[in-house]
């Protein structure tokens, strides 16, 4: 049994069983409920709704598609997306979410039918009729004889047809794509299991129960959104109130307003988000805000900033927030999602730390402003989670006090990424030099201070330059606070290799208010003299570039590698 403050939440294999034990056990509790404008209540699911809706959507899949098969899920924002997610579980078949939109579909699309080998492609009925009428759905799509699967007007079924394949907590349930950050996007391959562990090891970290009314805006094809916002309240069987990413970026406002409103008790997002809300909303529109009730706002899947925070709490705290509800977290679509978190009750843990002997991977107290790194503790690994940091060339642990890489073992560890064995080897399946395994490597760096985990980048992106290790995340924060004209997580930095030596360049976007009146040599002078003052770093090249033209992943992320080679073939927008 798992524990719940209220009652005990009894173990479950797959999710079939877990949803059939909500509508059974809650069938007139609304599960999930959609914002239409940010506000008012549009589509909602009753947990016996959902059920049904599900199962009628796995009978008419199971009429094109066999148990065992991938099916892309390709919603717009809305409730939609939900029933035909636990539909693809009810009738065995893999379920692939994607982003929608243009540019995902001419070539994120492709990338994911060509690897998943998917027999169908499941929406509504207006994103199918839009798609084709704007000229979105790709020919090369349709040649593959991929069918289109509308699940927004299907039939109820009766009892006597609710004859679904067998499922177990070994069936695949998801393909959850990377975001592609480092490398090309990789299928992670997750089991109903999988999901079952996850959700008690976040349970165990939010120490949530059915009455912990929650809310997301983050999109649920990726998978802090689609673990965190659409399974995690099944498990829990509480309500989640859902709306549109659009609707947060437009107006942050309205995640605020959401919260105080509905009296929301946990709602989580990336550090951008937070920022964000820090950037665009003024003192005067907060007035009616009431904040008290938050009692958890998680925060991860990017870099997490002290500042961001810190002043987050110190805008807010007038309004009812509490320093103690930020949950700094740390997860990866390998892990399923969630790897580390701190207790619930405890307000984040810093550390600043000497950013001359972090470059030589050493960890250190600093106490001096202008040579600290202030850093972010992320808690630790809960349940059966373990987590090493380990030097990656002598796969020993390192001693406190260095950096190294961040291994990881536990239930909640997937299966590897679909149809790549040598890369699912490399990341999977490793061993300690004394034969502890296996572990995931995460390809992130970090350290361990009094229990707490503390990330301090990726290994694939640390620049190595004059022999010393530089994070771009560190550079790209710097570069960010030169002048009000640069946007926060809008920047990518990486080195180039000139003459046989590495050199930093530097892309970052302009807000697009300052666009008409941009003195570019003045900002490109600043951002060079702070680089050098800060790092000790020579830039190569400072390139400002218009709003949107920094590469970035479905969830966001900065693709430093890809900004890169967009740079060195010229195709990156200038701002002048």
């Amino acid at each position: 049994m798992h524990p719940d403050p209220q009652k005990a939440i009894p173990v479950f294999s797959d999710i079939v069983a877990l949803l059939r034990y909500r509508a059974t056990n809650s069938p007139e509790k609304m599960a999930y409920a959609f914002l239409n404008d940010g506000a008012t209540i549009g589509a909602s699911l009753t947990y016996k709704e959902l059920n049904q809706e599900a199962q009628a959507i796995a009978s008419k899949l199971l009429n094109h598609c066999q148990p065992g098969e991938r099916v892309l899920l390709a919603y717009p924002p809305g409730i939609e997306f939900i029933p035909a997610f636990f539909g693809c579980l009810y009738a065995g078949i893999t379920a692939v979410p994607v982003p929608p939109g243009r540019d995902q579909i001419k070539e994120r699309w492709q990338r994911i039918l060509a690897s998943s080998q998917a027999k169908a492609i499941l929406t509504t009925s207006d994103f199918l009729i839009k798609s084709f009428k704007c000229g979105e759905s790709d020919p090369q799509i349709n040649e593959q004889e991929i069918y289109w699967i509308t699940t927004d007007k299907v039939l109820p079924v009766s009892a006597k047809e609710f004859d679904f394949p067998d499922v177990s907590g070994q069936t695949l349930a998801l393909l959850q794509y990377t975001s592609g950050s480092t490398s090309t996007p990789k299928g992670v391959m997750i089991t109903h299991n999988n999901l079952i562990q996850h959700a008690a090891i976040l349970q165990e970290a939010f120490q949530l129960t059915s009455e912990s009314n929650s809310f997301s805006w983050l999109p649920v094809y990726h998978d802090m959104g689609l673990i965190g916002a659409i399974i995690q309240p099944v498990f829990l069987g509480l309500t989640m109130i859902l709306m549109s990413p659009l609707l947060f970026l437009q107006k942050p406002l309205r995640w605020l307003q959401a919260i105080s409103q509905y009296r929301i008790a946990v709602s989580g997002a990336p550090n951008f988000a937070y920022q964000l809300c820090l950037q665009k909303i003024k003192p005067e529109q907060c007035t009616e805000l009431d904040l008290s009730c938050w009692e958890l706002a998680p925060v991860g899947a990017e870099t997490v900033r002290a500042d961001t925070l810190q002043n987050f709490n110190k805008v807010f705290a007038p309004y009812g927030f509490s320093p103690s509800a930020f949950y700094p977290c740390y997860g990866l679509a390998e892990t399923t999602l969630f790897v580390a978190g701190g207790n619930k009750a405890d307000p984040p843990v810093f550390y600043c730390v000497n950013t001359d002997a972090l470059e030589q991977n050493q960890v250190m107290l600093e106490e001096n402003e202008r040579k600290a790194r202030i850093l972010v503790g992320h808690g630790q690994g809960k349940l059966d989670q373990k987590i090493v940091i380990i030097d990656p060339e002598s796969k020993n642990e390192c001693p406190l006090g260095q950096v190294g890489e961040i291994w990881i073992s536990g239930p909640n560890i997937s299966q590897g990424y679909w149809q790549r064995p040598h890369e699912t080897q490399e990341t999977f399946q490793n061993y300690l030099a004394n034969g502890e395994g296996p572990f995931l490597r995460s390809g992130d760096l970090g350290f361990m201070r009094n229990g707490d985990l503390f990330i301090t980048g990726r290994i694939k992106e640390v620049m190595i330059i004059r022999g010393r290790n530089h994070y771009p995340q560190d550079i790209e924060h710097t570069v960010q606070q030169c002048h009000p004209a640069l946007t926060s997580n809008g920047g990518a930095a990486f080195s180039v290799e000139t003459a046989g030596t590495e050199q930093l360049v530097v892309v970052q976007e302009v807000d697009r208010a300052h666009l008409r009146k941009l003195d570019m040599k003045s900002i490109v002078r600043q951002v060079r003299r702070t680089i050098n003052d800060q790092h000790g770093l020579q830039v190569a090249e400072v390139l400002l570039v218009r709003p949107g033209s920094v590469l970035r992943t479905s969830s966001g992320k900065i693709r430093r590698y890809a900004c890169r080679d967009a740079f060195l073939a010229g195709r990156l927008n200038a701002a002048a």
